[in-house]
């Protein structure tokens, strides 16, 4: 008898065994509302999956940007499943560090918009799948614009945006008349400033690839920027990006904001916001040219070239960026919370329609992003709010604290382009771009 317990005792430990044996997919992502959310529900594809288990590694934008960078360029291993953008991933395919998405007919590739999976593709194969899609767009108080009698228009202009955030402007009462992104980064205050430069006929660099940031656009955009911000913005704008701004919105603290159409689920969700009945959406503010006025981008799923886990992360990939996982957020969370911006099939359904006020603006900003016609002068490069080249992460970073400094008064509007200009040509110099 003794003997078949201290059999079973030792089955029972083998399997106990096994069952830590279980496949860890190690995940970096980015800590923004959606993603908080896929952890959430994390545990029905550990339900489906018994066989492996996920472990999250969550970091703010920035960090992310350089913990994943590092980790795929020395081939560190790290994460098996890392959440990259639209820049990177046709950079890294070309380099090989970037495993191919493996898609079947269930998951229905074609169904991606195709403004996503073109931005995750290179030569016609998908290196990342889109978690969630985003062009920018205006979202504003409409109660206090009502209340000033000002009828915002569906494409306004920077002008229209700074007449508005004067009339509204109250900060005894705690409204700022706008917020915007002051926080340095290229994928934090340079997106922004990209556009707005963009749609001032500016550009990052010409067709020879010299670049053009201490120009005339430049100056008007970045000036006007500063303008704004000091005479409407809140206090400590230059340490604000998106997730500063969308608490401080969804504060009921800005009377404005342009920023990514994703933050459109959170502002008017009356779990999240204070002001989720009053908000209204136009599209991103225009200049003189309404090319690049709206940027292009998607958080994605994407499989690094070192993992030992391939087959893992093939599966999980597909299930979080899946229209079953749509759904399950849908059924979870209500129509208004899922991860937007990438499939027309949740265009395409009522109930999202119904519940998302802004899916028509969105939608609309997503499809007229063109990244390969997004200045007015011609531009050798791709990509709307970015310039899809390896040197352009550096270069970014450098001109973003510029642009932070000049809007906290640190520096000059001028002194900030001149020295940005300098850096970005020792850079593209550097790099063999010229001589």
């Amino acid at each position: 008898m003794k003997r078949f317990l201290k059999a079973g005792l030792a089955l029972a430990i083998a399997g106990t065994g096994l069952a830590h044996a279980a496949t860890e997919l190690v995940v970096a992502t980015v800590n923004n509302g959606h993603m908080i959310e896929m952890q959430k529900l994390t545990k029905f594809f550990e339900q489906a999956n018994p066989d492996i288990k996920v472990k999250w590694v969550t970091l703010e934008e920035g960090t992310l940007r350089q913990r994943v960078t590092t980790d795929i360029a020395t081939k560190g291993g790290q994460f098996d499943v890392m959440t990259i953008g639209m820049y990177e991933t046709p950079i890294w395919a070309k380099k090989g560090w970037l495993v191919p998405i493996a898609t079947d007919a269930a998951y229905d590739v074609d169904d991606l918009l195709p403004a996503m999976r073109n931005g995750l593709s290179a030569d016609g194969k998908l290196y990342a799948a889109p978690f969630y899609g985003e062009s920018s767009m205006l979202m504003y108080r409409k109660d206090l614009a009502d209340k000033v009698g000002f009828k915002m228009p569906d494409q306004p202009t920077w002008v229209q945006v700074k007449e508005l955030a004067g009339k509204i402007h109250d900060p005894k009462n705690g409204v700022y008349g706008i917020c915007l992104r002051g926080k340095p980064g290229w994928g934090d205050n340079m997106a922004l400033l990209t556009t707005m430069v963009n749609t001032n006929g500016g550009q990052w660099f010409d067709t020879s690839w010299k670049p053009q940031i201490d120009s005339k656009p430049w100056h008007d955009a970045i000036s006007f920027y500063v303008d704004l911000m000091k005479a409407y913005g809140p206090p400590g704008a230059s340490a604000n990006s998106f997730n500063e701004n969308l608490a401080l919105f969804n504060e009921g603290k800005c009377g404005m904001w342009v920023d990514a159409t994703i933050a459109a689920s959170f502002v008017s969700d009356p779990k999240q916001s204070k002001v989720a009945d009053k908000v209204a959406f136009a599209q991103a503010p225009v200049a003189v040219t309404p090319k690049g006025a709206n940027w292009l981008w998607a958080w994605a799923l994407a499989i690094p070239a070192g993992s030992q886990k391939v087959d893992a992360a093939q599966t999980f990939i597909k299930w979080a960026t899946s229209k079953d996982y749509i759904n399950l957020v849908a059924k979870e969370e209500g129509w208004g919370s899922v991860p937007t911006g990438t499939r027309k099939s949740t265009y395409a359904s009522p109930e999202f329609v119904k519940a998302a006020r802004f899916a028509e603006a969105e939608k609309k900003a997503i499809d007229t992003a063109n990244p390969n016609d997004s200045t007015l002068p011609k531009s050798p490069y791709v990509g709307v709010q970015y310039a899809a080249i390896p040197e352009f992460q550096a270069i970014g970073v450098a001109v973003g604290q510029q642009m932070s400094a000049a809007l906290s008064g640190k520096v000059t509007v001028d002194q900030a382009l001149k020295t940005s200009q300098t850096t970005a040509e020792r850079e593209m110099k550097k790099a063999g771009y010229y001589k």
